[in-house]
């Protein structure tokens, strides 16, 4: 039945215009607006939606969206530089890198308090 049809994952912030200035501007993606709700365009074609819940805005307790980068270390320190706060789990080095179990990873937040990260690809 879904074979043909083009299917793309969403998720809720409780403030659309701190949505879009974070996924724009400090992560650097391109948004755009329709209806009061963002699309991110992510390279490859994929396209997520970002609708609004307000009040009712439950943060996502796991991650959200993973961005595979070349060199995880670069990618902390150009995102700490534009204001991203790493999340310090416990299993995580000085810089928010879990290196110890599958590809190093670093956790952070968006306005809404999902989680997302960047994870070194080889």
């Amino acid at each position: 039945m879904f074979k043909s049809t083009k299917a793309f994952s969403g998720f809720s912030v409780d403030d659309i215009p701190a949505a879009e200035k974070f996924y724009s501007e400090t992560l650097g993606l391109e948004v755009s607006e329709e209806n009061g709700m963002l699309t991110l365009h992510i390279a490859g074609g994929t396209e997520i939606l970002i609708y609004p819940k307000g009040d009712d805005h439950v943060p996502a307790t796991y991650t959200i969206l993973n961005f595979p980068v070349d060199d995880i270390d670069a990618a902390v320190e150009e995102l700490v530089g534009r204001g991203v706060e790493f999340e310090k789990y416990n299993m995580v080095d000085e810089n928010g890198i879990a290196r110890d179990s599958g590809p190093p990873i670093a956790w952070f937040k968006d306005p809404a308090g999902n989680i997302l990260s960047v994870l070194q690809t080889d």
